[in-house]
């Protein structure tokens, strides 16, 4: 459901520009030099980058996202309205925003070692600060300031891996991230209502949520120095033919998609495309975003109604089984849309299907389990689409206007975050009901699945 951020720039593994320019790729990196064996060098390279990755991820989203754990406690220790929590959830984008693309430069251009490390240290910092916030204000400034901070962590994660990945493997080794959200998530919901419970020391459970939640990530950041290596030529744990071969194979392909060309902004703007790509994930990623923030309160009200003694962690319990539907969905959608080779419409049944089945979870009178069950697949759905939507580019638009349209289209995909959380804020503050929040949301999901619709698709031969 939080999908999209995967979104943001977030190529799983199916994000290749076809079968043929894989096997192509593949044949290249397996004419290697004697001594060197290409699957040795990618199991390593696989070993030493992507476990220590994908744990950077998981704290990563865990970080953004852990406010809105913290809110079921936060509202009633601060007394703040809800449209407080919206913008404070929103504005974590409008700082992430701005930083974005730098981030990847610096990465290109300097160092990524010591990049990450400076974005981890200065993220947990001001995902720690946030346990002492009393003030709306104070809560913009450190929603900002941490969407700041670990703005070049994703975007320089993409550049990184082309250091290190030949092309036939880059989009395998970024999928593994996709999973990072449900795992975070899924994860982050149970931790976060274990810790609620608690007020060690005469401090609140939700200011242990980010003081707690936040410490892995200084934690990795004055450890990374020793853990990450910038490039190739730098690895030790590689020997110095592997190490030759890799810079061989990444030089010749950077070489090849140079004498492809390129396209311009401009050029890439007016593709019809272009805008019905980011449309889409403009009105998905509201939803999927609200959601992520605001279903720890919904769910909650759903407990309550039913039973006046559930608490805040009950509510956060069932939310792990929402995200672990999740989970599945990614899996599920990726093999799937790599077997048949279609994308559009795996998409559109991501979109669709999470909008209708969260629906039906606001029909009245239905049994707890029952909404749960409905959630449940409301969350498979949620996390099945953005997978086959990131091949999408690629099959409608030619490989140096998808190149340009990527990076708008994740500028679209952010823009959500921004405003989705913000309208639900204002709804709840306005006296609307959660179910009418969620049944926007809902319309949100199946609306950006109708506006994908609109794409025109050519599969491309084998």
């Amino acid at each position: 459901m939080q999908a999209a951020r995967l979104h943001r720039i977030c190529i799983p593994k199916a994000v290749q520009a076809s079968r043929l320019h894989y096997e192509r790729a593949r044949m290249s990196m397996d004419s290697s030099p004697a001594g060197v064996s290409p699957a040795a060098v990618r199991r390593k390279i696989a070993w030493r980058i992507l476990p220590l990755i994908f744990f950077l991820y998981v704290i990563a989203y865990l970080d953004r996202a852990n406010v809105g754990f913290a809110k079921l406690r936060m509202k009633e220790s601060l007394q703040w309205d809800e449209d407080v929590f919206g913008w404070g959830f929103g504005i974590f984008f409008a700082g992430y925003l701005i930083l974005e693309i730098p981030g990847a430069l610096l990465v290109e251009h300097w160092s990524a070692r010591k990049w990450f490390t400076r974005i981890l240290i200065t993220w947990g910092i001001c995902s720690m600060a946030m346990a002492f916030v009393a003030t709306p204000w104070q809560f913009y400034v450190m929603r900002f300031l941490l969407g700041l901070a670990e703005a070049g962590f994703f975007p320089g994660v993409i550049v990184y891996f082309t250091h290190w990945f030949p092309r036939a493997d880059r989009a395998r080794a970024l999928s593994g991230l996709v999973l990072g959200v449900p795992v975070s998530l899924a994860l982050g919901s149970r931790l976060s209502g274990f810790i609620l419970q608690h007020d060690w020391f005469g401090i609140d459970g939700w200011q242990w949520v980010f003081l707690l939640e936040g410490a892995p990530a200084v934690l990795a950041g004055l450890a990374l120095p020793f853990l990450l290596t910038d490039r190739p030529g730098q690895a030790s744990w590689l020997t110095l033919e592997e190490r030759q071969y890799l810079e061989q194979t990444i030089e010749r392909e950077r070489a090849e998609a140079a004498q492809a060309g390129s396209a311009t902004l401009g050029q890439a703007l007016r593709h019809p495309s272009v805008w019905i790509l980011s449309l889409g994930i403009l009105a998905t990623n509201t939803g999927g975003y609200s959601m992520v923030f605001w279903l720890p309160s919904f769910l909650e009200s759903m407990l309550k109604a039913q039973d006046p003694t559930a608490t805040a962690t009950d509510a956060l319990n069932w939310i792990g089984l929402i995200y672990l539907c999740g989970f599945a969905g990614v899996v599920i959608s990726g093999r799937s849309s790599d077997l048949t080779g279609e994308r559009k419409w795996h998409c559109i049944a991501g979109q669709v299907g999470a909008g209708l089945f969260l629906a039906i979870s606001l029909v009245p009178g239905q049994p707890f389990v029952l909404v749960m069950l409905w959630l449940g697949v409301m969350g498979f759905w949620g996390l099945f689409w953005p997978s086959p939507f990131w091949v999408l580019p690629t099959l409608s638009l030619s490989a140096s206007a998808a190149a340009v349209a990527v990076g708008i289209i994740n500028i679209s995909a952010n823009l959500a975050g921004l405003i989705g959380p913000a309208i639900v804020g204002e709804m709840r503050a306005n006296g609307y009901a959660d179910g009418t929040c969620l049944i926007v949301l809902s319309c949100c999901y199946a609306g950006g699945g109708v506006i994908i619709a609109l794409l025109r698709v050519t599969p491309k031969k084998v």
